[in-house]
């Protein structure tokens, strides 16, 4: 389906009692180049949702959100009143997506929550996310994977935590017409991570910084550390994954499945 038809999602809203949106373009290189589309998309997707919940009288949706909304953090660890910033079209998007979500539930008592979930990563992500590339990357053999800037930090959390958060959101009436982070109240570089995955992949293999991947120098998120401490107070939620543990569980299952993966293509 597609969330920019209206009609579409009357159609799925239908007799729904949970909506969880989820439906949005979420990779920021190419919100660099194709810039309409993630506003069509992320933007007008999340009205049309909104409003075939409200019509079909849908009693809870989740909307899904990105800690990439709050840009470079100005402190941490960044709780829900961290200040937005628009630091690539996709973040853009998705901060007008959140503005009109809220809007539903302000104006029309939509009974709505905002997850903003930092860095989720595990089995069947995308190869355009760093983790899974460096992954398939080492178990095809490959002796050099060139990357972007390592520099930066983030918040990463395995999928199902992320997962039981939503739920967790879902299921508690305490949080509707809130705005919930789900993190993991813990960041590591991009540097030190891909060191992890060779420790754990038992690689020797060499990272060549490549110009393309680097993002321009005022977009870039260079420190992401959340607190997830609201979502604990409300729903009781913790994370039940060390990073370790997370990236095992990854390892083994992109080891199995390297044949769904474009090992090494650099895709925006």
């Amino acid at each position: 389906g597609d969330v920019r038809d209206p009609d579409f999602c009357r159609h799925i809203c239908r007799d729904v009692e949970i909506v969880f949106h989820l439906a949005a373009l979420i990779a920021i290189p190419y919100s660099y180049v194709a810039p309409d589309s993630y506003v069509d998309t992320n933007i007008k997707g999340t009205l049309n949702i909104c409003q075939a919940a409200l019509d079909s009288g849908v009693k809870r949706i989740i909307h899904t959100s990105t800690s990439e909304v709050y840009g470079t953090a100005q402190y941490v660890p960044i709780d829900e009143k961290h200040p937005l910033q628009p630091q690539s079209p996709y973040s853009a998007s998705k901060i007008g997506a959140d503005a009109i979500a809220m809007s539903f539930h302000n104006a029309f008592c939509l009974p709505l929550t905002i997850a903003r979930p930092f860095n989720t990563y595990g089995p069947r992500q995308s190869a355009r996310a760093v983790i899974p590339t460096i992954i398939t990357q080492i178990a095809n053999g490959a002796k050099q994977i060139k990357l972007g800037d390592t520099t930066p930090t983030r918040d990463f959390n395995y999928v199902k935590d992320t997962c039981a958060g939503f739920i967790a959101l879902a299921l508690a009436e305490n949080t509707i017409g809130e705005v919930i982070n789900i993190g993991s109240n813990a960041e590591i570089s991009i540097h030190d991570t891909l060191e992890l995955i060779k420790e754990l992949m038992k690689s020797d293999v060499e990272f060549i910084t490549e110009k393309q991947r680097i993002r321009p120098e005022k977009s870039e998120v260079n420190r992401l550390l959340g607190d997830s401490t609201k979502l604990r107070n409300l729903t009781g939620w913790a994370p039940q994954y060390t990073f370790e543990q997370g990236l095992a569980a990854t390892i083994e299952f992109l080891r199995g499945n390297l044949d769904q993966y474009k090992v090494g293509q650099y895709i925006l």
